[in-house]
């Protein structure tokens, strides 16, 4: 019950190479509490937090590091904004090959820790995601190593819609009617649509439109912008600055593709701000007790924003995707929380602190 029970949608010629962690087929919670207080009757959390180093980067990881060994390539590597760093981290491991992961010098210590910890060379870079891609580009040529975002992107991508095939399953071999999803590069939102055609195409799913929802930081959403102007074209943010920094890509990628995806899907994009984000990250925890980096906490305060103004209505399916652990963010979260007091270990302590009595 892994992402390789769809092994014959993606692209590894030979099983023995595949690099297998466990990553895959998690958790599609039916998420009541929330829906309820949010006026929905279908909403569901695809909860990607629990993949093996705690974010959906294992999906495209997987493949894109068992496609290296199976191109015979000598280090592996990325550039990263904390969480393909570790996922790229752990796979080069378990397949025995160096790895080189390149993120920029703010990135959250708890994902730098972790992708050191798997023995993974970290080259901290004085700039942004942008900057530190750009270097891990000419590192990759100039080396002739195979670097998961780069060289290897067309099968690193591919790895990603395995989120799709398994909310199918999940939902009963269907699929939902609106998706939310966080935008970085885009490259997640393309590969999950694709994942739903291809379900289709093979006739394990219904034909229908599913309505691709790209959710964004507001100090770096590029993708929104141009989507809420009717632009075709992306205008890069030359310094972005938003608490979710996992999603701070201030030139996407797939900004032009996404915008199309979305438009054509009757889809919508909308950003948040820091404090819809970090409000919607405990909203999530204390309704569903799923614990989200930012990144998932902006596909949250998007579904808020988007039922409050009707453009989802509480008939829909729709998923929210949390793509990474709120641990990975410590850094940024931990100053939201109060210190807790401190009682003497006795019963009348306790209901003196809580205002509880003997009635």
């Amino acid at each position: 019950r892994n992402l390789w029970r769809y092994r014959e949608l993606l692209p590894i010629l030979e099983e023995s190479f595949i690099v297998d962690i466990g990553t895959g087929f998690s958790t599609l919670h039916k998420s009541g509490n929330l829906a309820d207080s949010l006026g929905l009757k279908n909403l569901y959390v695809k909860d990607d937090t629990v993949n093996p180093t705690n974010s959906f980067k294992d999906r495209p990881s997987s493949v894109a590091i068992s496609k290296a060994r199976e191109f015979g390539a000598e280090a592996v590597g990325c550039p990263s904004t904390g969480n393909l760093a570790a996922a790229v981290a752990a796979h080069a491991a378990k397949a025995g090959l160096p790895c080189y992961v390149f993120v920029p010098a703010n990135t959250e210590s708890n994902k730098v820790l972790q992708a050191s910890t798997y023995g993974a060379n970290i080259v901290a870079v004085d700039g942004t995601y942008d900057e530190a891609n750009r270097l891990a580009a000419q590192v990759a040529e100039d080396n002739g190593w195979a670097f998961a975002n780069i060289n290897l992107r067309p099968y690193y991508v591919e790895g990603s819609k395995t989120l799709a095939f398994e909310v199918c399953e999940q939902l009963g071999w269907k699929a939902p009617d609106s998706i939310i999803v966080p935008l970085g590069s885009g490259a997640l939102m393309l590969a999950i649509k694709r994942g739903f055609e291809q379900f289709m195409s093979l006739g394990l799913i219904e034909e229908k439109r599913v309505r691709l929802i790209g959710a964004q930081g507001e100090g770096c959403a590029p993708i929104v912008d141009a989507f809420k102007a009717g632009d075709e074209d992306i205008t890069p943010i030359e310094h972005p600055d938003t608490v979710a920094k996992s999603l701070a890509i201030g030139d996407p990628g797939d900004g032009y593709y996404v915008l199309r995806a979305i438009r054509e899907s009757g889809g919508f994009a909308e950003s948040a701000s820091d404090k819809e984000i970090l409000d919607a990250i405990d909203l999530l925890a204390s309704s569903e007790g799923v614990f989200s980096e930012p990144a998932g906490g902006v596909t949250i305060a998007v579904l808020r924003k988007l039922v409050a103004s009707g453009v989802i209505s509480e008939d829909e399916t729709v998923v929210c995707c949390v793509t990474g652990n709120g641990f990975k963010a410590a850094d940024t979260l931990q100053s939201r929380l109060a210190s807790p007091s401190v009682i003497p270990p006795s019963l009348a302590a306790f209901q003196e602190a809580h205002g509880r009595d003997d009635q």
